[in-house]
């Protein structure tokens, strides 16, 4: 720890960088700097996370732009260090899960299931209604 109570260049013992501060050296022996530069990081990463969740509901790539949020408070922040680290992850495992020939298999019979019920469906109200829209046909 430094004089300022944060962790600084912790090695954590695997081929991740440690936890702690990325700012220079000259801005970390300075606590009032170190402050300032703290909150320079939160506002700025909080934004981005604003504007991430914004885009949740607006067009947007709002996931990417969440995480990029964290990853500009993970520079400063070992609490968002440790949720980026468990968020890679546990997206690694989930590529790794997807990429599974089982699991490939399994998708691949679903969608064609799901593809072939929706068939059957249309076909079945073509029969019945010919290309009428939903709204306009009547029992008959």
């Amino acid at each position: 720890m430094n004089h300022s109570g944060s962790v600084v260049g912790v090695n954590t013992g695997s081929d991740e960088p440690g936890l702690g501060s990325r700012a220079p050296e000259f801005i970390r022996a300075r606590r009032v700097l170190h402050r300032g530069w703290q909150a320079g990081v939160f506002a700025i990463g909080l934004a981005v996370v604003v504007a991430g969740v914004a885009m949740l509901a607006l067009p947007g790539p709002g996931w990417v732009v969440i995480f990029a949020g964290m990853a500009i408070w993970a520079t400063e922040f070992v609490w968002a260090q440790i949720v980026l680290r468990w968020t890679k992850r546990k997206v690694t495992e989930a590529a790794q899960r997807a990429l599974d020939p089982r699991a490939r298999r399994r998708n691949i019979a679903l969608t064609a299931i799901g593809a072939v019920i929706i068939l059957v469906l249309g076909s079945i109200y073509l029969w019945r209604f010919g290309l009428v829209p939903p709204w306009r046909a009547k029992d008959g």
